[in-house]
């Protein structure tokens, strides 16, 4: 997995990003308030042990999008609990016709990934900016593993946000993803990306 260290102050706490597929730590960018920031991506393996969690008194970890399913799979394996443990438009089965993205999708996806296709997908996905430089067969590669890879085991989440206008990983499919933990959901408006400029993280993890 890649590391982006948004805030590195030396704080007692951490908080740990599990990003989406392909955008980075670009929508994270914005958001204030965490002295210690870490956001982490390419789920091609998930057997990294992260060391740099270790030296910190907390940990709360948000997982975002395709994150959602590689934090619990990593959560399954690795010694760490988090203190909060907060999803974002993402679920547990990423590739899933009913609870997820249909799996052909996926592929038809890394199938055709170029720079043309994943500047549309960054807008789609309400990314502002300019679409993050990624390696196109390096991402590709990344959606089959994560496809591969399968559903993660069943995690309990304290938050559940889900955006209504959801154009990457459908809202409709998020509700039913997660019906069994229907009291940690709460409905938020926007698109796939829903953070904005400003926004406290401690919203995210309310």
């Amino acid at each position: 997995m890649r590391r982006h260290w948004l805030a590195r102050a030396g704080s007692d706490e951490l908080t740990l990003v599990f990003a989406g597929w392909g955008l980075g730590a670009a929508p994270f960018a914005g958001l204030t308030g965490a002295a210690d920031v870490l956001v982490v991506d390419d789920y091609t393996t998930l057997d990294d042990p992260l060391p740099e969690v270790t030296g910190y008194a907390r940990l709360r970890l948000l997982a975002y999008s395709f994150g959602v399913a590689s934090a619990a799979h990593w959560l399954a394996r690795a010694d760490v609990r988090p203190a909060r443990l907060v999803a974002v438009n993402g679920t547990l089965h990423p590739a899933d016709p009913q609870r997820g993205i249909a799996p052909e999708m996926i592929a038809a996806t890394a199938d055709g990934l170029n720079a043309d296709s994943f500047a549309r997908f960054c807008r789609r996905a309400g990314l502002t900016g300019p679409a993050p430089t990624i390696d196109h067969r390096a991402a590709a590669a990344e959606l089959c593993a994560i496809a591969a890879r399968g559903a993660a085991p069943e995690t309990p989440f304290d938050r559940v946000w889900i955006a209504d206008a959801d154009r990457i990983i459908p809202t409709a499919a998020q509700v039913v993803a997660w019906h069994d933990q229907a009291e940690a959901v709460r409905r938020i408006p926007g698109g796939h990306v829903p953070f904005r400029p400003g926004q406290s993280w401690q919203e995210w993890f309310a």
